[in-house]
């Protein structure tokens, strides 16, 4: 038996499961430390992976060499690309996941993954020498040493679940809370509050009048979250189902407001705003006499469905009472009743951008205990936690993604540098450049990045380079092949559109809202054989809508560009261990006390703390000779 690793992880959910794959995959001995080993990546709440701006994350973390688009594919019973409606920069990939089969997939992957060892237990402390972590203690009494820890507790610290007046202690239904680390690090000076989130009812489909329900199909076509052509969608597919609450039904919510834990003063900490529960919505949207309710599968096989939308901590008579006046659920039966959770979080803004605390060397925190929600959310975080803490044991350069790199890069800035102040959750409206933080092409983005920090294959790199390849060949051969009105005049003006009055190059066609490639192709023969023979077949949809994207919103892409090129500047100018705050009298008595706290790393990061002003800033460029 082994007592000594390189790196530890606590915790075994979607930010556990990542940081552990990452450091094992870096080389750094690892080992996983989860209250139960049958629960790894446990979807706690909803059985779907991706969403608005959820599903670039995971696009991203696939482009770096993580697992999560990976067996979100293998595992999905239904998929669909959101706000298609919308410009690229918006298009989010989603799936319904079996959630059974989501945990046993990634409990393979990680007893297969080299360096890596799981242990079943709780971790109780940390163990901490001179202002640095040296190990793990545990429930069962074990010590296990290491040089780097990364905690990824989830909601499991001090865990307290509300149903009604009734209060259970737990991380979730049935498993443990995890006590004492809190307290530890509460006392090493860590800022700590508390957040809540929640989770709805789960339903036997067996008792639903699906005549009742409208049906929603998922999406039929290449598209998932893997860049990798070998995977695949392996599982049967669902659908999903929707209904709506009425004015009855808000009714009997009302009546049981005052036993609700979050109007009658049981709950007193901070709940999400975008996800709010059934009875927040009745509150703040008293105007609404309906609400959209999602019936979601919660597996190929099971019958056991969740309602999305239906988020609740009131007593379970209260719930059931309000769903029997749905005409769907007149003779539901329930598997369990909506919780509410509340748990510890640590202020974000004592991370530095590696995910590492600022406080305690070798100490990583990712996930919810950093104040976010979602697994999307999470496993970003675990995935640059885990790679930094195995960089770091092996004297390696840091790994820092920007803002203008990745979603998950906007995410840790806006945690470290703003902190949280409510349960933190992405959008793409977070992203100031999120025309270049497409899903299409995370993979140009990342994985170069990837790769050259060794979690990304050379096999995955050098599909990359051939898929770049191909676009670039493909847009060129478009920029170049002349298009004459003969060819085309008669189909335009069957479409709609505008006919040519002299030859134009493809591009031109091509870049017109209403016109695709495919389209084209289809009546151009010359055009359909380049594609046949430069573009490989089982990623030709792909590589085709990626290079459909760039013709169509160039001028778009190239003045983000432009703009990112000016925030660089910005970047490039340290501030680190410069100046002594407190002395700076002629910055406000806010920003000394912010830039204290929070000691930003560059010019650009200061000046997106809430609270520093533009004067701040031109004040602290003096200082630096700008």
């Amino acid at each position: 038996m082994r007592f000594d690793y390189d790196v530890i992880v606590i915790g075994a959910g979607h930010a556990g499961c990542e940081a552990a794959h990452a450091s094992a995959c870096l080389g750094a001995d690892t080992l996983l430390i989860t209250i139960d080993m049958n629960k790894i990546a446990q979807m706690s709440c909803n059985p779907a992976v991706g969403g608005i701006a959820k599903g670039q994350i995971v696009r991203e973390i696939d482009a770096l060499g993580g697992m999560m688009g990976i067996i979100t594919d293998r595992s999905a019973i239904q998929f669909r690309m959101l706000n298609r409606s919308k410009g690229p920069a918006m298009w989010s990939p989603r799936a319904q996941s079996d959630r059974m089969e989501f945990s046993r997939l990634w409990r393979e992957q990680l007893e297969n993954t080299p360096h890596l060892s799981m242990w079943q237990d709780s971790a109780t402390a940390l163990v901490m020498e001179d202002g640095k972590v040296k190990g793990v203690r545990t429930a069962l009494g074990v010590t296990f040493k290491a040089r780097a820890v990364v905690l990824t507790a989830g909601t499991f610290l001090n865990g307290l679940m509300h149903i009604g007046p009734v209060k259970i202690e737990g991380g979730r239904v049935s498993e443990p809370a995890s006590h004492g680390i809190t307290e530890q690090l509460r006392e090493l000076g860590f800022a700590t509050d508390r957040m809540k989130t929640g989770t709805p009812v789960r339903i036997d489909g067996r008792t639903v009048d699906w005549n009742l329900t409208t049906l929603q199909e998922g999406d039929d076509d290449y598209h998932k979250f893997s860049y990798l052509p070998s995977v695949k969608r392996e599982l049967k597919q669902r659908p999903c189902h929707t209904v709506y609450t009425s004015a009855a039904t808000h009714e009997v919510l009302r009546r049981g407001l005052p036993d609700s834990p979050l109007y009658n003063g049981q709950i007193q900490s901070i709940g999400p705003r975008y996800c709010p529960s059934i009875e927040t919505k009745i509150v703040t949207f008293a105007d609404k006499n309906e609400h959209q309710l999602f019936i979601e599968p919660e597996g190929e096989r099971t019958t056991e469905y969740y309602l999305n939308g239906f988020s609740s901590s009131l007593p379970i008579d209260i719930q059931i009472e309000a769903l029997e006046t749905i005409p769907a659920f007149k003779n539901v039966q329930l598997f369990r009743p909506g919780y509410a959770i509340e748990y510890d979080f640590f202020d974000p803004t004592q991370l530095h951008h590696t995910l590492e605390t600022k406080l305690v060397s070798g100490l990583y925190f990712a996930g919810q205990v950093n104040g976010t929600t979602g697994y999307e959310e999470a496993a970003g975080q675990g995935l640059v936690a885990g790679v930094n803490a195995a960089l770091k044991v092996k004297g390696r350069d840091p790994f820092v993604l920007g803002r203008d790199e990745a979603y998950i890069g906007v995410l840790i800035d806006d945690l470290v540098t703003k902190g949280v102040d409510e349960p933190y959750r992405m959008f793409t409206s977070r992203a100031e450049y999120r025309i270049l933080l497409r899903q299409d092409d995370c993979d140009v983005r990342l994985t170069p990045k990837g790769r050259a920090v060794g979690l990304a294959s050379q096999s995955r790199y050098e599909l990359m380079k051939s898929k770049l390849a191909q676009r670039e060949a493909l847009m060129a051969y478009c920029a170049e092949a002349t298009v004459k009105p003969s060819q085309v005049n008669g189909w335009l003006e069957e479409i709609g559109e505008s006919p040519l009055q002299q030859g134009v190059k493809l591009q031109s066609l091509v870049s017109r809202p209403a016109i695709s490639i495919n389209m084209l192709a289809e009546r151009l023969p010359e055009f359909a054989a380049f594609i046949d023979e430069n573009i490989e077949k089982t990623r030709r949809e792909e590589i085709i809508e990626a290079t459909e994207i760039l013709i169509k919103y160039q001028g778009y892409i190239s003045r983000e560009q432009q703009n990112v090129e000016k925030l660089h500047r910005l970047e490039n100018l340290s501030l680190k261990g410069k100046f002594d705050y407190d002395t700076i009298t002629a910055l406000s008595t806010e920003a000394r006390q912010k830039l204290k706290r929070i000691e930003p790393e560059t010019i650009a990061q200061a000046s997106r703390i809430p609270g520093i002003s533009p004067a701040d800033i031109n004040i602290l460029l003096l200082l630096l000779g700008r």
